[in-house]
């Protein structure tokens, strides 16, 4: 129940994650809007927000979502919760605000209102002293434990094809500001000056402003390896130890691409890149850019050092497994 754009957004992000078992088998809207639409988001239109109650009883339904309409007062609501009482039904409030994890969230009733209280994400103090302790360390014991394998890398990309080893390239990090991030070059040298020359309407994503093709022929017989398992990314533990980057965080950004972002895309500035993210766990190039942005904003305004230890766990199944990378 709610205002058209309100319940296509829960009914879409409800869609998204059927693991958390909720089906939306009916709409409910304002009484004039009920009779002008058949369906909002290819959901059926059962009724109105006077006669609910009846609509979940035709359809089968056992729970009614309230979401955001001027059409729906408190007072309706306060109604609707007695008639759902009389059927054992459930009602679910839907507030506007997304992309917020549990933690965050403190239900605190006042004066007989359920007031949410939702704290604001924390960028500086002990927790950050903390993450970047746990980068030090981490990225030290990692490059220890890999050393040997890097330099066998290394050799395999300096004998099979010409140019330097690793690749430099600028990218944005936190607060905005420029460095240089470090890879095992997985490409022939110069590629970025082919980039014109290559076949734009071949990219994974059309909507996105990332080049990413599956068959890019920049990449060295050695470099599809690496890319494939990620290998090519161990160097950017140097930058993790230098503080530019973090083990967990949203992508380096390039240039060219930062100025396209939207307004809101900049928010991922707010704390440092990373060699893995959310993004890269869940789907890496094989996901749509609107999904990865949407990722990366989650961790930033969510981001706590149990859900790094989560990210890279997962990190290291995705590798092994070599998915959705190109």
């Amino acid at each position: 129940m709610g205002s058209p754009a309100s319940v296509e957004h829960i009914a879409g992000e409800l869609s998204n994650q059927p693991w958390a078992g909720y089906q939306v088998v009916g709409v409910c809207l304002s009484r004039g809007l009920a009779g002008l639409r058949k369906t909002v988001a290819g959901i059926p239109v059962v009724g109105d927000f006077e006669s609910a109650r009846t609509a979940m009883e035709k359809i089968g339904a056992d729970s009614v979502i309230v979401t955001s309409s001027d059409d729906l007062d408190p007072k309706r609501v306060k109604e609707l919760s007695w008639d759902l009482e009389q059927g054992k039904y459930s009602l679910i409030v839907a507030p506007s605000l997304t992309d917020v994890s549990g933690p965050r969230i403190h239900s605190r009733p006042v004066a007989g209102l359920p007031l949410l209280h939702v704290e604001t994400p924390q960028y500086s103090g002990l927790r950050m002293v903390m993450k970047r302790g746990f980068d030090i360390v981490a990225s030290l014991a990692i490059l220890v434990t890999l050393a040997l394998p890097m330099l066998v890398i290394a050799l395999l990309v300096k004998v099979t094809s010409p140019g330097p080893v690793l690749f430099k390239q600028e990218r944005i990090g936190l607060r905005g500001e420029s460095f240089q991030m470090l890879k095992f070059r997985s490409m022939l040298d110069g590629a970025d000056s082919l980039l014109d020359q290559l076949d734009h309407s071949s990219k994974i994503d059309k909507g996105s402003v990332l080049f990413k093709i599956k068959e890019d022929p920049r990449i060295t017989t050695v470099g599809r390896v690496l890319r494939r398992y990620s290998l090519d990314e161990l160097p950017q533990l140097f930058n993790v130890l230098g503080g530019s980057m973090s083990l967990v965080g949203p992508r380096p950004s390039l240039e060219r691409e930062v100025q396209q972002y939207e307004s809101h895309v900049h928010r991922r500035f707010l704390v440092k890149p990373g060699i893995t993210g959310l993004w890269q766990v869940s789907g890496r190039s094989d996901l749509p850019w609107e999904e990865a942005v949407r990722l990366d904003l989650y961790y930033v305004e969510n981001w706590s050092l149990t859900a790094d230890l989560a990210i890279l766990w997962r990190t290291l199944r995705a590798v092994i497994r070599g998915s959705g990378a190109y």
